[in-house]
């Protein structure tokens, strides 16, 4: 059996235990569903695709469940942002390897950082740079890279990274003061343009050759697509092009590439069962929203695919039709943007399975109007 199909296996299996669930339970608060055995597959992947070491993004899901699972297949480097991400990963995994590269930080932050063992920093400005103080020469420093250039869903570049000629300085600067000089750049969220990785990786050695630095390492980011079952995975390509331009750009010596994937690793590891709570013509107000798991649809399209059940557990199969979608809360903005189509006989009290929603989806819980649910029920038990 060829992976593609042990994947639709079970996802039938899967999508039959949420029937059974419906049927038995008339579940009426949202739920979330884990898929170990697709985490599993999808961390197994980028292991074996990658032609480096794999480095969870954290801030994606940080669930302790996630977290320990990863470490299990083998993935023991997580990409953090913050103090708490730093706890959860040494939660579940001890000797963690931790890379803070978030690369604006407070005083306090970087303090309690340093108490818990970073073994990479990124940074953007000099400023930053200095506010990391002393540090044991091995520390690596990662110079964050932006070539403010279109490719994801939207640009990281907006917010972070030096441009070619100040990541050049900065390069320079950190590897005077005797610490491990790195490169970093993140090529936009959910990007499907292989030559996007290419072209950073392109002018990372640029910036090296220029400083006069041999690069101890390179970081090429997230960025990497989560697709739905009806997509072309992207991802052997993408790892291709990454392996090909390196070798090309680095001829002479290869910098140890790490990626650190949050979405990609993530998307399909969870899925969401919601619940129509009433039908107002083309309109559906559901048991979720914006303002909980749901919040990322207000920013871009979500790679998820819709079914609905009715409380049978059958499968809804009328002609689909477009539908307005609100969330439970009571404020008026609580709207997913766009429409959904979904069957034209879907009804009060049907639910709503949303597939590959494993990313940024729990941790956008907000908890307003005492709505929203952070708890997962494992699909395998």
């Amino acid at each position: 059996m060829s992976a593609g199909e042990d994947d639709i296996k079970h996802a039938r299996f899967d999508q039959a235990r949420v029937a059974t669930l419906i049927r038995e339970t008339q579940p009426d608060a949202p739920l979330a569903l884990f898929r170990p055995h697709a985490l599993i597959r999808t961390a197994q992947g980028f292991q074996r695709g990658f032609p480096g070491t794999v480095s969870y993004a954290v801030k994606a899901n940080p669930a302790a469940e996630i977290l320990s699972i990863l470490t299990k297949t083998g993935i023991t480097t997580f990409d953090v942002a913050s103090v708490a991400e730093m706890q959860a990963a040494r939660r579940v995994c001890p000797n963690a390897r931790l890379h803070y590269h978030n690369p604006i930080r407070s005083m306090t932050e970087i303090a309690e950082a340093k108490a818990l063992g970073i073994a990479s920093w990124s940074v953007d400005r000099v400023s930053e740079l200095d506010k990391l103080g002393d540090l044991p020469p091995d520390t690596e420093i990662a110079v964050r890279l932006t070539l403010r250039r279109s490719g994801g869903a939207y640009d990281f570049g907006s917010k972070f990274g030096a441009s070619p000629e100040d990541a050049t300085a900065l390069l320079k600067e950190v590897a005077s003061r005797g610490l491990t000089p790195a490169l970093t750049f993140h090529p936009g969220t959910q990007c499907t343009d292989a030559s996007s990785w290419a072209d950073y990786i392109a002018a990372c050695a640029t910036i090296a050759r220029n400083a006069g630095v041999r690069l101890a390492a390179l970081n090429v980011g997230g960025g990497f697509p989560a697709v739905s079952d009806t997509q072309d995975n992207p991802l052997a390509r993408i790892f291709d092009t990454i392996r090909s331009a390196t070798a090309a750009r680095f001829p002479d010596h290869t910098p140890r590439l790490w990626c650190e994937p949050g979405r990609a690793m993530v998307a399909d590891a969870l899925w969401l069962l919601l619940r129509v709570k009433a039908r107002s013509g083309d309109s559906l107000y559901l048991n979720d929203g914006l303002y909980g798991a749901l919040g990322e649809w207000r920013d871009m399209p979500v790679p998820a695919q819709h079914s609905v059940f009715d409380g049978s557990g059958q499968n809804r199969s009328a002609k689909a039709q477009p539908f307005t979608i609100f969330g439970p809360t009571c404020d008026s903005l609580d709207r997913v943007p766009g429409t959904w189509a979904l069957p034209a006989d879907t009804a009060e009290q049907d639910h709503i399975l949303l597939t590959g929603a494993g990313a940024y989806s729990l941790a956008l819980v907000t908890g307003f109007n005492g709505y929203g649910t952070r708890h997962m029920i494992d699909l395998s038990d």
